[in-house]
């Protein structure tokens, strides 16, 4: 099949696919975090792009564009569990020189197929940096390939920084903000050298366990006490620029929003600096709540207390 139908395909036709949930993401009884499912949600596009002739590999290896999802906002109904295997469909959204994608995720529950999530997608292909030779596309994936990666017009909600002082300290001065420093290591990124969507999905989920740690209720501390698992209705990340292995990686992560006693919604900022110069790379966002477990396979949502309101309102360590 020529690239021009194989291009034609990927921005015409909707396509299905099953995708078993991996096991690594079940940490609490046999639920599965928001992580995984955008996990998921990530393998159905990928299995999109190699079921229409143009796979990541075939991308990288014939073409030199690593495929990149550049923004990711997921929306979850339902929980997957261990064992799972969500259908998932993939539906082109964009147009003819923007990869975009609707993702919808359903599971079977007591013999009807039940909605788990929604999520828009978008891919930028990146041409490859190396300088190998690649085969003539005819030009027909031109439309989709940058240079880089960037997003010049979404900037990061930073108060002023001195680069001379304390960079933590004065990101979180005067806010409900949590912040650190990183040194990003080679497991999170791919094409030999930048941060992969992945890998900032990994940095949302441990700004969450270090900001929750640091205000007194870590996530074992409500588990023991009560019960208590904070639960994901919504997430996003997009991708403003490139975070390069072995780049100190600061991460800002603010409490935005606390909505009545049920959820609560943090930004999480990711910048680097490079040539004495702030270079946004990341941004998004992630709503909780809490659920207490019921029994090993249901649980409740319940409203905050007193002592998680103070934690998340007033900035005060319990």
């Amino acid at each position: 099949m020529t690239i021009k139908a194989n291009v034609d395909k990927l921005l015409r036709n909707s396509t299905e696919t099953s995708v078993p949930v991996r096991y690594e993401g079940s940490n609490i009884c046999t639920w599965i975090g928001f992580k995984h499912v955008n996990y998921v949600i990530e393998e159905a596009v990928l299995e999109h792009f190699r079921s229409n002739g143009l796979g990541a590999r075939e991308l990288y290896e014939r073409f030199g564009l690593g495929l990149d999802l550049t923004n990711l906002d997921t929306r979850i109904f339902s929980a997957l569990h261990t064992d799972d295997a969500a259908t998932a469909v993939v539906i082109p959204s964009g147009d003819d020189d923007r990869l975009s994608f609707t993702v919808k995720l359903s599971v079977m529950r007591d013999g009807k197929a039940t909605k788990a999530a929604t999520a828009q997608v978008d891919v930028h292909l990146r041409r490859g940096t190396y300088g190998f030779d690649t085969e003539n596309d005819d030009g027909l994936l031109e439309p989709f390939a940058v240079e880089s990666i960037a997003d010049s017009a979404t900037t990061l909600d930073l108060p002023d920084l001195d680069l001379n002082g304390d960079i933590v300290q004065q990101a979180t001065a005067g806010r409900n903000a949590f912040a650190w420093k990183w040194r990003i290591p080679y497991m999170y990124c791919h094409y030999n050298e930048r941060v992969q969507m992945s890998g900032f999905l990994r940095q949302m989920e441990e700004a969450e366990d270090l900001f929750l740690a640091d205000r007194g209720i870590s996530i074992k501390t409500m588990l023991d006490d009560r019960r208590w698992i904070p639960v994901v209705p919504h997430s996003r990340i997009r991708l403003l620029n490139e975070a390069i292995m072995e780049e100190q990686l600061y991460t800002v992560y603010t409490i935005e929003q606390v909505f009545k006693t049920l959820t609560y919604t943090a930004r999480m900022d990711c910048f680097v600096i490079r040539d004495n110069t702030i270079v946004p790379v990341a941004t998004g966002s992630i709503t909780h709540g809490y659920a207490v477990i019921d029994d090993r396979s249901n649980w409740t949502l319940v409203d905050f207390d007193e002592r998680v309101m103070t934690a998340l309102t007033r900035g005060e360590k319990q």
